[in-house]
């Protein structure tokens, strides 16, 4: 059983790893992920423990713990709570501050020469001087009680942290002044000046108020920084509309999201956000889908499409039947999906966790041994108390705890910006290790979908007749391939013919009458059975074939009128994405099930040394087994069912967005967009998060490992040099603010850009020569929304000399047929107001 708790009064890693070891005590309990940052904490177990008995062993421990609330809609998160804390600690430090500033002129002025009132001078006036410093440090010591009421209850129940630290160091301070006070009054009442003058000197009051000032200051920045870490998932949270118009009995209801039931229907009006997730039932639109998906370009939407969650409508009005709701939703998911990643814990952080749990009870055994060695060395209780309070308040567990967290709060928060989920921080942590990078073809590598490749009519006959003929045919068809000629007639707005005596051949095509004449299409053994022969036109079938383009020959009488190739086409992404992958150190390999010839086009197309072909569905995890056999640290991109079991074996499984559910829920990633190239964006946002990781723990380790001796008084000895609690306090202040800065530095991450490159010309007209000559282009175009930016950009290629043009919105490529150079696409398509990414 996995449970979510609330866990309350943590403030530094050795907070989270009492509550960590006081839970993973308790029997049956098999993982435990504390959450420091956001203040939560996951527990999976077996057996007859429940929440109640974990709730107890967490405040048994000393802190507060609680089972979230449950409700419909994705709650929000502790933004709110977060914003309470800041302004409260504000209210704190500026109250700090306000008696800080005197005391430590008060204590500070006969040192540095500052004018100060002639009541505080002299031992005869020093009893007023020691109140005045006491009474304007006590309000400082009162508004930051918290640091007492919490250090000393865990220092009580035996698992100090960072506050026991604070507590006992401004403690110690303010109990010295205290008894500095009682020796002034006894030197005043018997006459001993020289008591007032030496303890009037060494009260200490200054120390206490700047420590916990200093400590609240660094606190307050911490806090406020560490609140933009979680910014992701807060915007995730306000894409979400608080309410929505139902259709109830033909009238229009505004109710609240929470309130929306599965199967009722919602008017989506432009520029409103789709609250839940639902199938369109009336209206066409554009939607943006760019805040989860991360793709800029507006999808479009008619009857039967589905629609996701805090989508924006762009242009009509949509009517959705709610689909999925509440905790259900896309966005709900994402949004827990980020939580997840941010609260788990990656391998690296374990060192800095088994590190906190000692430190603080390490640094206190080190702070009383300092001031042990002091006085028996024969130096006063002043040094003693200076080096034991200076090594108590310096040292630093909050840097240590921070390292980790925060750099996997912002990497996870970024990657759902580039609409990439990072389901754990262990799969990020393992992505940059990764050696090998396997890529299913169908889907991840190639669209999934058949798709008119090229129109090779024989001499006398043109494309629109060839494929007006060949689409008829495959009409009653319900073969893919066929499909796929019928789709691209359909863009072309090709008129069809009605067919008689049609006739599916198994395995081979399809026959049939137009008129008066009888057709063949299909491949060659179709022809080999009704005797006929390709002629000249065979060797350009093996080209096609040899390729991994399946040609389809249409024959009339004994008369080849041409081929159409059909193929599952590669994504104009994937090469782009497998050399970037490539120029990271990274071995690509292409799992298939395709035949080999096919396969390897493909491959050699796109630039891979290996590719594994023919392969069962049953095996694909057998394969990756295998690479792990071999040494080598395995990352697969898949979409299918049948790629589940291999993501799941994989060292790291990355899902496309598109896929099959059960292969998204076997895998550590999931690509949101579909794109292969955010495999790439995934790999060094692993990367930039990893080093950022390493970089902060070795801050953190480094800042202690030279502060707390410089503390202690090492260099006493030999250069004098001794530090005050004061700027210990500054120093630990700094340090935290230090990590989490660093941290912040992701959010300036941003995926390496590549262009598209060209690829050949796939479209070609067959002589009678069986020659070919390149006649058609394909052109990638950003910015289209809307049917009336389809005409508008076909209408400006087709303006160009000798270019014929058709332009699908769908995927927003246009064909272009004729003698035309890229520039002159290009320039004609930036003029109509938009811009092409690629020419294929």
């Amino acid at each position: 059983m996995r449970e979510k708790f609330t866990v309350t009064g943590m403030t530094c890693s050795a907070c989270s790893a009492h509550v960590d070891k006081a839970v993973r005590k308790l029997p049956g309990v098999s993982e435990v992920n504390v959450n420091l940052l956001g203040g939560s904490m996951t527990v999976d177990w077996q057996g007859e423990l429940t929440a109640d008995e974990i709730i107890a062993a967490v405040v048994d421990a000393g802190y507060g713990a609680s089972l979230p609330t449950r409700q419909d809609a994705p709650a929000k998160p502790a933004a709110d709570k977060a914003e309470e804390e800041l302004a409260q600690m504000k209210r704190r430090l500026i109250a700090s501050f306000v008696f800080l500033i005197p005391l430590f002129y008060l204590s500070m002025g006969h040192m540095m020469g500052w004018p100060i009132p002639h009541f505080f001078h002299g031992t005869g006036n020093a009893m007023t001087y020691a109140l005045t410093l006491f009474l304007l440090t006590l309000p400082i010591m009162v508004v930051n009680g918290k640091y007492f009421r919490v250090g000393f209850k865990t220092l009580w129940r035996r698992s100090p942290n960072m506050d026991s630290l604070i507590a006992v160091g401004s403690g110690a301070a303010a109990l010295y002044g205290v008894i500095a006070l009682y020796f002034i009054g006894w030197g005043l009442g018997h006459g001993d000046m020289a008591m007032v003058e030496r303890y009037s000197m060494d009260l200490y009051f200054e120390s206490a108020g700047m420590i916990l000032t200093l400590i609240t200051l660094g606190k307050y920045l911490e806090t406020r920084s560490k609140g933009k870490t979680g910014q992701a998932i807060a915007r995730l949270m306000d894409l979400s509309p608080k309410t929505a118009t139902l259709l109830r009995d033909g009238k229009e209801v505004e109710v609240p999201v929470e309130q929306i039931t599965q199967g009722e229907l919602i008017l989506i009006r432009p520029g409103g956000s789709i609250p839940v997730d639902g199938v369109v039932v009336d209206g066409a639109s554009s939607v943006d889908e760019s805040a989860l998906t991360g793709e800029s370009v507006p999808v479009d939407k008619a009857v039967g499409d589905s629609v996701i969650s805090a989508s924006i409508n762009r242009s009509g009005v949509l009517t959705v039947k709610a689909t999925r709701v509440g905790q259900d939703t896309t966005l709900a998911q994402m949004i827990r999906l980020v939580d997840e990643a941010a609260s788990s814990k990656a391998p690296i952080a374990k060192l800095a966790d088994r590190v906190a749990g000692v430190f603080v009870p390490a640094v206190m055994a080190i702070a009383l041994l300092t001031a042990l060695l002091w006085l028996l060395t024969g130096h006063g209780a002043e040094q003693a108390l200076t080096s034991g309070v200076a090594v108590l308040v310096i040292s630093c567990p909050c840097a240590l705890g921070l390292a980790t967290p925060v750099a996997i709060m912002v990497g996870t928060g970024k990657g759902a910006e580039h609409g990439i989920l990072i389901k754990s921080a262990q799969g990020l942590e393992r992505l940059r290790s990764v050696t090998t990078v396997v890529l299913d073809k169908t889907g991840t590598i190639t669209r999934g979908k058949p798709q008119v490749t090229g129109l090779y009519p024989s001499s006398g006959t043109t494309e629109t007749e060839l494929l007006s003929i060949a689409a008829s045919l495959e009409k009653p068809s319900e073969h893919p391939l066929g499909s796929a000629i019928v789709d691209e007639a359909e863009k072309r707005s090709v008129p069809l013919s009605p067919v008689s005596d049609f006739e599916a051949v198994f395995g081979k095509g399809v026959k049939g009458r137009i008129g008066d004449a009888e057709y063949l299409a299909g491949n060659r053994a179709m022809l080999e059975q009704y005797g006929v022969d390709p002629g000249e036109a065979g060797a350009l079938a093996d080209r096609l074939a040899a390729q991994g383009k399946p040609p389809l020959f249409f024959r009339v009488g004994s008369s080849l009128i041409g081929i159409i190739s059909v193929a599952d086409t590669v994504k104009p992404t994937s090469k782009t994405a497998i050399e970037s992958l490539q120029k990271l150190g990274l071995e690509v390999v292409m799992l298939t099930g395709d035949n080999r010839r096919t396969a390897e086009a493909i491959g050699k197309e796109l630039g891979l040394t290996r590719v594994i072909a023919e392969v069962l569905p049953g095996d694909k995890e057998r394969e990756i087994a295998r690479l792990q056999q071999e040494g080598r640290v395995v990352a697969m991109v898949g979409d299918g069912i049948n790629d589940a079991p291999a993501l799941a074996r994989a060292d790291v499984g990355l899902a496309i967005g598109a896929g099959a559910d059960i292969a998204i829920e076997s895998a550590d990633i999931v690509l949101m967009k579909s794109d292969p190239a955010d495999a790439v964006t995934a790999v060094e946002l692993s990367r930039a998060t990893i080093r950022n990781v390493k970089q902060n723990l070795f801050w953190a380790f480094f800042y202690n490992v030279i502060c707390i001796p410089l503390a202690a008084g090492a260099l006493y000895p030999l250069l004098h040099i001794q530090l005050s609690p004061m700027l210990a306090a500054a120093a630990m202040s700094l340090s935290s603010v230090c990590v989490v800065s660093n941290a912040l530095r992701l959010r300036m991450f941003k995926p390496s850009v590549r262009p598209v490159p060209r690829e050949e010309n796939n479209c070609a007209v067959l002589n009678t020569k069986g020659e070919t000559r390149p006649m058609e282009k394909k052109v990638i175009i950003e910015g289209m929304m809307c049917q009336h930016c389809r005409a508008h950009a076909e209408k400006a290629l087709n303006d160009l000399p000798g270019v014929t043009a058709t332009v699908d919105l769908e995927s927003k490529t246009a064909t272009v047929t004729g003698e035309v150079s890229d520039d002159a696409i290009r320039a004609a398509i930036k003029d109509a107001g938009y811009e092409v990414s690629a020419i294929q």
